[in-house]
């Protein structure tokens, strides 16, 4: 073998080496949505892109955070509350299908009529994509700082099979083991 060709065989197992530990950096399939809004379209909109990118074989996870803690109370929990945690309680809608909008909000008559314009279009609810959420095994992580400062206790939460109470350090994880993250 001429000295040529090992050389040229020895840089493209040099090169081959580079690749794979590139390709072991690189972002897994994953996709890293943040949740901050309180907002019905902007919730209905992070489940449906999760849903989205499930549908793509993605691993999904949604950290949800300060007014989007709304979408996961459940109307139906209680929890024992000192007055501050009760006065958020009280200002903070009650669940998911108690959203207001971000935009046309018409003095509380545009929730019920984004409702009736997705169920003429045969659209699911946030509730019924929160549920196929959790079919598809879409990882939700609660910000337990927001929690905390909300008033919001893990007792009034909804179940979910894949939910978990984590800190802003476990998101900025998530972001960095992912291909894509949106916030909203």
């Amino acid at each position: 073998m001429s000295e040529e060709t090992m050389n040229q065989e020895e840089m493209i197992k040099s090169l081959m080496a580079r690749v794979e530990a590139l390709e072991e950096q690189a972002p897994g399939d994953k996709l890293c949505l943040g949740l901050m809004s309180g907002d019905l379209d902007k919730t209905i909109a992070t489940f449906i892109i999760a849903l989205g990118a499930a549908a793509y074989d993605m691993e999904v996870d949604i950290f949800v955070t300060f007014w989007g803690l709304s979408a996961l109370r459940d109307p139906k929990k209680h929890a024992k509350k000192d007055l501050l945690g009760k006065m958020f309680g009280a200002m903070l809608p009650k669940s998911a299908g108690k959203l207001p909008l971000s935009k046309m909000q018409m003095m509380g008559m545009g929730p019920p009529m984004i409702k009736m314009v997705m169920k003429m279009h045969n659209a699911k609810s946030i509730e019924e994509l929160m549920k196929d959420a959790a079919e598809f095994g879409i990882r939700i992580h609660v910000c337990t700082m927001a929690m905390e400062l909300m008033g919001i206790k893990k007792e009034e939460l909804i179940d979910y099979p894949h939910m978990d109470f984590v800190g802003v350090g476990a998101f900025v994880g998530m972001f960095q083991e992912s291909k894509q993250c949106f916030f909203m």
